[in-house]
């Protein structure tokens, strides 16, 4: 079975977007009857660099920078407990931000941690903030990249599957942070080689019976991996499609009004490989979509 989440920790610099995170962990903290913990982190380097430039009262600013910040993330513990009944546990701390995430979350022994998405422009790799996405690369926990303002709890979840172990694993915690909302299981498909044999004068109709195979053991597949889930019929629709996996991902993704992407750090083969590369990493920058990445193991 899969450990239920008991604990999150919702890291915030304060920002809008971070506050957006905040909201969404505090929803889901209280719809899941879980502890939720609020860190802020003063980055150490940048303190030092104010202490340089100061030149008398150093220990007087500082201390009046650090009681500035504590009230904020104060007022923003109160703003939670008023808006979705859970009272925060508050965390500020000085030093490297990214040692302190992951070893508060360590410390905790965090189920989940929920961050959020920023910035902007005609990179989109950029949307991505450099603390969530060190974040994502310096821990095994599971983090949900929060880029909407959380309204309601998710609706309806897409839930991209290579039938891997890992897919099982995304599918039950995919189940555990949104336990009322509609499953879409997605798998995109390509023959093997399709265009070389294409290119080497395989006829159409040879091709086209390829992919009705592949389609048929997709099915099948995962027709097993729902049944090996235990997941109610009724929350769960299935989609089998053709075609480069991040792109189904993302048109999926506004088809069907999803609010929410699961997907797991590794998979399986060559679709595994980019799993963990290019096809997180352009859905995390390119959907509309919060994205949870999710490397949990089942107990």
């Amino acid at each position: 079975m899969m450990k239920p989440i008991r604990t999150l920790l919702a890291p915030t610099d304060l920002s809008a977007l971070a506050r957006h995170a905040v909201a969404r962990a505090a929803l889901l903290a209280a719809e899941l009857n879980a502890r939720l913990s609020l860190q802020h982190v003063v980055n150490a380097g940048a303190l030092d660099a104010l202490r340089h430039l100061l030149d008398a009262d150093t220990i007087g600013m500082q201390q009046k920078l650090l009681d500035g910040v504590r009230g904020e993330v104060e007022a923003l513990a109160t703003e939670m407990k008023s808006r979705h009944g859970v009272n925060p546990e508050l965390c500020l701390a000085v030093g490297s931000v990214l040692g302190e995430i992951v070893g508060h979350a360590d410390a905790l022994d965090a189920d989940l941690l929920v961050m959020g998405a920023r910035g902007a422009g005609f990179m989109r790799e950029l949307l991505i903030g450099s603390t969530t996405e060190r974040v994502l690369r310096k821990t095994a926990r599971p983090l949900l990249v929060v880029k909407q303002i959380a309204h309601e709890p998710y609706r309806r979840v897409l839930v991209p599957v290579d039938f891997s172990p890992r897919a099982l694993e995304a599918l039950l915690f995919a189940q555990q942070v949104a336990p009322q909302a509609e499953l879409v299981l997605l798998h995109a498909f390509e023959v093997p080689f399709e265009g070389k044999l294409r290119y080497a004068g395989v006829e159409e109709h040879a091709l086209s019976s390829l992919r009705v195979n592949a389609r048929r053991e997709a099915v099948a597949q995962m027709n097993d991996l729902v049944a090996r889930a235990g997941i109610d019929e009724n929350l769960v629709r299935r989609l089998v499609v053709h075609g480069e996996a991040t792109t189904q991902v993302l048109e999926q993704e506004q088809e069907q009004d999803c609010d929410l992407i699961v997907i797991g750090k590794r998979g399986h083969g060559l679709f595994g490989e980019l799993l963990l590369g290019s096809v997180t990493k352009h859905i995390l920058a390119r959907s509309a979509a919060d994205v949870l990445v999710c490397d949990r193991k089942a107990d």
